[in-house]
């Protein structure tokens, strides 16, 4: 897993999500769902980059579900902001094709990894 697709994403992932959330605590004063976003959007990456260097396929298996599930709740929790109008359409639009695009890797790295 040098440099490759999944570890770039996910990473690129994150700083946008930082930025989103730097943005929604400052100019929207949210702080909850924000911070939820905040940390299941950057655990992706982290999680990804420890799948790098796993003792064993097992133990990459783990941490890329892993990095799925975060990746998961980082959409629902996108999805919230977006549909309680803490985020418009044109913020939500520029993340939810790249949460879904991580998701799709992610569950293909996992089954593949499973057989």
């Amino acid at each position: 897993m040098k440099n490759n697709i999944i570890k770039t994403k996910s990473f690129e992932f994150a700083v946008a999500i930082v930025e989103l959330y730097k943005a929604l605590a400052h100019n929207k004063k949210e702080f909850v769902m924000s911070r939820q976003l905040l940390k299941s959007g950057t655990s992706i990456g982290a999680n990804i980059r420890e799948a790098e260097f796993a003792q064993s396929k097992p133990d990459f298996i783990s941490k890329m579900s892993i990095s799925l599930k975060e990746a998961n709740e980082a959409d629902y929790w996108l999805d919230l902001l977006y549909s309680s109008n803490f985020i418009d359409d044109e913020t939500y639009n520029r993340y939810k094709p790249r949460i879904e695009e991580l998701l799709k890797l992610l569950v293909s790295i996992v089954k593949t990894s499973k057989q």
